[in-house]
């Protein structure tokens, strides 16, 4: 039997060797945020953004991926709670 986490909700874990459908959305959130940027400074430059739509593209897959194993999906109000609950993971 599965326990809860502090939040009440059952974690998904990493049963079957994939990735967990929070860190997933995180690290989406996280390379998203990250390519904007990259891709206003080659747009200015007046370059092609290449790594910046391929780390969007990347990102986007994060996202949609999260949102698909994770049951119900996401609502914006969950989001604080998955990238601090993601981060508490990691964060000795």
């Amino acid at each position: 039997m599965a326990t809860r986490a502090a939040s009440g909700r059952v974690p998904t874990g990493n049963r079957g060797g994939g990735m967990d459908g929070d860190l997933a959305l995180v690290l989406g959130l996280v390379l998203a945020l990250l390519a904007v940027p990259s891709m206003v400074s080659a747009f200015s430059d007046r370059r092609t953004p290449h790594a910046s739509a391929i780390a969007l593209v990347i990102a986007g897959g994060l996202i949609v991926y999260a949102a698909a194993v994770h049951p119900g999906g996401y609502s914006l109000a969950d989001i604080p709670r998955v990238f601090f609950e993601v981060l508490g993971r990691f964060w000795p």
